[in-house]
């Protein structure tokens, strides 16, 4: 059970890891898009590519030391629309 339990969360994390170009349907942006701007956009999981911990889990650390962790649902509780359900993340207008 526990073999299925782990498959199950690390088959989306894998999936996570093509850094191909944002489609209209979702994805990912292109490894050289500049951090913040409309290109750098995790489309799989609404928040900005340079800051997705489910696509880069290198990234949790540093939210973790500055206490931006929800251990709970294991994501920035700055990204957590589960425990912060009036939360908006907006995607950078093109452009800048």
């Amino acid at each position: 059970m526990k073999s299925i339990l782990l498959l199950a969360l690390l088959v989306p994390l894998l999936a996570c890891r093509d850094k191909t170009a944002v489609t209209s349907t979702g994805g990912h942006a292109a490894s050289d898009a500049v951090p913040g701007s409309h290109e750098d956009w995790c489309g799989e999981h609404a928040v900005p590519e340079s800051l997705c911990t489910r696509c880069d889990a290198a990234l949790a650390a540093a939210f973790k030391a500055t206490g931006d962790w929800c251990a709970e649902h294991g994501l920035p509780e700055s990204q957590c629309l589960a425990c912060n359900p009036e939360l908006v993340i907006a995607r950078p207008p093109a452009g800048q």
